[in-house]
């Protein structure tokens, strides 16, 4: 089993400090969802985690399985099972989406180890019909004219080649269809197992409808200020928010805007360097 550790989590920006004091625990064989009005600073929390250099960490600590996630590098919170679906995925020119992939995936064997190139098609391949996405994707650019449907794909197409042990997808569902959200729904609900804990972030109860959540949270002002259950989400879904803040006695939410460009990069890329892209 694994399990992250968020402790008194305080970041900024600038001067700005957006997250105020998250504390979350998720294990692998969980799957929580982080619930909240704009701008409280979930998709920070997100970038947080997984080391975009542009938010300081002023505060608290992240722990995976007892190792401190804010020593580490990008990469290496990767390697160490950490997984992020971002909710604007970055294009790359130049890389075919099954490179990119497969080069990712040798960078968590042991040194010197590669997986074959049978097993990575057979997977591949697999993986690809599964999410019912283009025969033609593994020659295609990563995410070069991907409609936004089809990067929301992506993500997931990557989490189940890469099988993290601590995944987060933030706002997966947006910019996807009824269809393509079942379809990604279904995927992500088969990959829910003792093998991996999911951190579901996002503003609709639609989602929850296709994946099912154990605990859900709502974040605001920068921490979560209530967990709970699938009734938080029922609630909210028919009084907003307001009940929450009043319960809780905050009087107003304050809006962060993001540089939706700064979200999709979130700094040095093990396989980018791998692959010597310029």
């Amino acid at each position: 089993m694994s399990t992250l550790i968020i402790k008194n989590l305080h970041a900024k920006v600038d001067d700005n400090e957006i997250l105020t004091g998250v504390n979350l625990e998720i294990d692998t064989g969980e799957t929580h969802a982080i619930m909240g009005p704009n701008g409280t600073g979930k998709s920070t929390l997100a970038s947080v985690v997984m080391g975009h250099p542009k938010y300081d960490v002023t505060e608290g600590e992240i722990l995976l399985d007892g190792k401190n996630v804010l020593d580490m590098s990008v990469d290496e919170r990767s390697r160490a099972g950490l997984f992020l679906g971002m909710q604007h995925p970055a294009e790359v020119p130049g890389v075919t989406n099954s490179d990119f992939i497969k080069t990712a995936m040798n960078t968590r064997l042991e040194e010197g180890k590669t997986i074959s190139l049978f097993n990575f098609i057979r997977q591949y391949d697999k993986a690809v019909e599964e999410l019912k996405m283009s025969e033609d994707l593994p020659h295609r650019y990563l995410n070069e004219g991907f409609s936004g449907g089809e990067k929301k794909r992506n993500e997931i197409l990557q989490m189940k080649m890469l099988k993290p042990r601590i995944a987060i997808l933030d706002e997966i569902d947006s910019g996807l269809d009824v269809d393509a959200l079942k379809v990604v729904g279904d995927n992500v609900t088969k990959m829910q197992t003792d093998d991996i804990g999911l951190l579901l972030i996002t503003h609709y109860q639609r989602l929850l409808d296709y994946i099912k959540a154990d605990k859900v949270h709502v974040m605001m002002k920068g921490r979560i200020v209530k967990s709970g259950n699938i009734d938080i989400i029922k609630r909210i879904d028919t009084e907003g928010y307001d009940w929450i803040k009043e319960e809780v006695g905050i009087e107003d939410e304050r809006v962060i805007v993001e540089d939706e460009e700064d979200q999709a990069v979130l700094g040095t890329c093990a396989t980018k360097e791998a692959l010597d892209i310029k």
